[in-house]
């Protein structure tokens, strides 16, 4: 054979071809990898231990900004509390993504702004069930603002998350 830089020409066009076998392997892997689901998280919720952190009744808007920060959509933040959201979705293959969990942490606050309930709510059988509760009074001042996030967040509303 003729040697181009000290090789044989077959080496230096691109070696030996991989054969059926080696193409199906290749293909078989590649849609494996296609398939595989990815997990997108949107948005922030604090966690149980940053919550801890907080007092019903002695921290202010402010000492509650420092210790967990503000909400990070700012048309979910007003006077009567604020509201903390987080979807987490999944996307398989080449289908549209899906709402797969979401939760919100709403923190109410007295006219004098003292934190005055503590709440997690998420989604069970497509009713907005309260997960925790740190409160003084019953229910958080504006529920309808919670029906809002979870049915108009990404287009579903809470029945069809379950579907």
């Amino acid at each position: 054979m003729a040697q181009l830089f000290g090789k044989s020409a077959r080496i230096a066009k691109g070696g030996p071809a991989l054969g059926v076998r080696g193409w199906m392997i290749a293909l078989t892997v590649a849609m494996v990898a296609a398939c595989a689901p990815i997990t997108r998280d949107h948005g922030y919720v604090p966690t149980d231990e940053e919550l801890a952190l907080i007092t019903v009744a002695k921290d202010t808007r402010e000492s509650v900004a420092t210790k967990i920060g503000r909400p990070s959509a700012s048309g979910l933040l007003n006077d009567l509390g604020w509201y903390y959201v987080e979807s987490r979705f999944v996307t398989k293959g080449a289908l549209p993504p899906k709402e797969v969990n979401r939760e919100v942490v709403a923190i109410t606050f007295t006219e004098a702004g003292a934190v005055e309930n503590i709440e997690r709510f998420g989604l069970e059988k497509g009713q907005i069930v309260p997960l925790s509760r740190r409160v003084t009074k019953d229910n958080v001042k504006s529920a309808g603002i919670l029906r809002q996030l979870f049915g108009n967040i990404g287009g579903l509303s809470a029945d069809q998350l379950i579907r």
